[in-house]
């Protein structure tokens, strides 16, 4: 590398410009350089505004940066940014190719790159994901590490983060965060933002988690005991009515509680509701072939919600649907325990008993909507098997009946039922 230098003035005297000098330059408004010293100078070209120069030698060729326009950047601030240029020459450090390192860290920011991986991310998964996402973004990642550019994030930065999450006893989150981050660095990585994930590196770093499955009933006469109590659960009626869809269907909670009328076709010979892809976990649309049972309790939910988008509204808004936590407390209102059952049990109720009756287990798996690791086979699946899915959503619809009439074939009115009878009663009267 040659000698680093400002241009031609080794032995010139720097702070040649007065405030004055440049008025009277401006007042003129014609094509002119003021020069002060160590190659800084003002360019005056109108009609542009008034802008700062700087002219240096590095490796023998000659070289310029801006230092920003007049009167932003003042005379006494633009002598400071050359004396700050002129300290990394004297370093051996080109200032314009520091600049452009700098640049490229303050767009390859984590909280920058962050920003653009979800913005894709809002395209397929469903809002209370996203807004999950958001929330570990804000609480955990962007306070430490959201300035910082991508490759200046070393795995002990991360330990640390992670770190105090553990300390506030959330270890399962601590975990979801480093995934959360690796999700986020790979994205980097593949669109040339960063080099490494170093979340790799924190393989083995974490207390390690102790997975507590979501509580199922899958003893028959049990079932039987359950779907009893929720026939005769009385209470709002998006609550009832989503209990009572919660077995035949057994999607995810947040799938039945969002479910809008727009998605089902309850009309045609092959009744189906078809889930879009930014409400599935994921995050591709999910078929539902829709039992008899099934569709006549949403035909009769539609006489009461069936003017609304939702099936479920809230009780304070028909524009919100019932909150997360609905279901569970409908099933702790008919005697059910957190310990016994959940509204993510059904899932599992469904794939124990599924099974067991000998219902192919790739058909029960694409039911549940997990995903098949080929990704070849689990299109073909999505695609060819949903006739064998329908029979045994009517099959297991069946079996749930004649669970739910063993002990007691006399069931409770519906709603429907004392809806049409009140009427009758009404029309009756003299």
């Amino acid at each position: 590398m040659g000698v680093a230098e400002t241009v031609g003035v080794a032995d010139m005297p720097l702070n040649l410009l007065t405030s004055p000098d440049i008025d009277r330059a401006l007042r003129e408004n014609s094509f002119r350089k003021l020069f002060d010293g160590g190659g800084l100078f003002l360019l005056i070209a109108p009609p542009r505004q008034p802008g700062w120069r700087l002219k240096y030698r590095f490796g023998g060729k000659e070289r310029g940066i801006s230092l920003g326009v007049y009167p932003e950047v003042t005379l006494k601030r633009a002598r400071e940014k050359r004396d700050e240029a002129r300290r990394l020459l004297s370093d051996g450090i080109d200032p314009s190719a520091d600049r452009q390192a700098v640049k490229a860290v303050s767009e390859h920011t984590f909280r920058k790159v962050a920003t653009e991986w979800l913005d894709q991310q809002r395209k397929v998964l469903a809002p209370e994901t996203v807004s999950m996402i958001e929330g570990r973004l804000d609480n955990c990642l962007y306070p430490a590490l959201g300035s910082k550019g991508m490759d200046d994030i070393k795995a002990p930065d991360l330990l640390a983060v992670l770190r105090r999450i553990e300390g506030r006893g959330t270890h399962e989150t601590a975990h979801r965060v480093r995934s959360l981050y690796g999700r986020i660095a790979r994205y980097a990585i593949a669109t040339g933002k960063a080099e490494r994930d170093v979340s790799q590196d924190l393989r083995g770093a974490l207390t390690p988690v102790t997975t507590e499955h979501f509580a199922a009933i899958v003893e028959p006469k049990r079932v039987g005991e359950l779907l009893r109590a929720i026939w005769g659960y009385e209470g709002h009626c998006s609550t009832e009515f989503a209990l009572r869809l919660a077995p035949y269907l057994f999607v995810r909670p947040g799938e039945l509680r969002g479910a809008e009328w727009a998605e089902f076709d309850l009309d045609g010979d092959e009744p189906v509701w078809r889930i879009p892809a930014k409400r599935m976990k994921m995050g591709r649309e999910h078929l539902v072939p829709l039992a008899r049972q099934a569709v006549e309790l949403l035909n009769e939910l539609r006489t009461f919600t069936g003017d609304g988008r939702l099936l479920f509204p809230g009780l304070r808004t028909p524009e919100r649907p019932i909150s997360d936590n609905t279901l569970n407390a409908g099933l702790r209102r008919i005697g059910f325990s957190h310990e016994e059952m959940t509204a993510h049990g059904f899932r599992s109720m469904a794939s124990t008993l599924l099974n067991e009756q000998g219902f192919p287990p790739d058909v029960i798996e694409l039911q549940l909507a997990h995903q098949d690791q080929n990704a070849t086979r689990d299109a073909y699946n999505r695609a060819q098997r949903l006739p064998q899915r329908r029979e045994m959503m009517q099959a297991w619809a069946d079996y749930l009946d004649g669970l739910r009439a063993r002990k007691d074939k006399k069931q409770p009115e519906t709603r429907a039922t004392q809806k049409n009878s009140a009427r009758k009663s009404l029309n009756a009267q003299p």
